[in-house]
């Protein structure tokens, strides 16, 4: 999807990209127990999304590829409803907060304690993000890399 859709509405995941986040849930399911969590945890993130306005929904739909194409070893969940992103030890990394969910100005990207996103005595940990745009992505891309590394 590119930014002008984003910007101006989205009718969410297109077919092609809702046919393969089931797939991969339906792959995670055949790996077993803890396979059938990872898809559960994927298939309520998914479902958090949906339920956002549309403008919600939109970036987090972005963020979500971005993410997920960034660092696919994170692993999707929910986190206090929002979407997040985990590490193999399940600790939280990264999640998004929609606008909507607290009435506030703007959605943010929020970085948690595992994020290695240490700069000396004072660094960022929350992104506000106002609409989609390649810039706002490759920032997203730079500083999802940073987090996990």
């Amino acid at each position: 999807m590119s930014a002008e859709n984003v910007n101006t509405g989205s009718d969410g995941f297109s077919a092609e990209e809702r046919a393969a986040m089931k797939a991969r849930a339906a792959e995670l399911r055949a790996q077993g127990k803890k396979g059938a969590k990872k898809a559960d945890e994927l298939q309520a993130a998914l479902d958090s999304i949906a339920k956002m306005s549309p403008d919600d929904r939109a970036l987090a739909e972005r963020v979500h590829m971005t993410i997920t194409a960034t660092a696919p070893d994170l692993s999707p969940k929910t986190w206090y409803g929002m979407p997040a992103y985990a590490n193999a030890d399940g600790k939280l990394i990264v999640a998004f907060k929609n606008s909507g969910k607290f009435n506030t100005r703007y959605s943010t990207l929020e970085f948690q304690d595992a994020a290695t996103l240490d700069d000396g005595d004072i660094w960022p940990v929350s992104y506000a993000i106002q609409k989609w745009s390649p810039e706002v992505e490759q920032k997203i891309i730079e500083v999802v890399k940073a987090a996990i590394a």
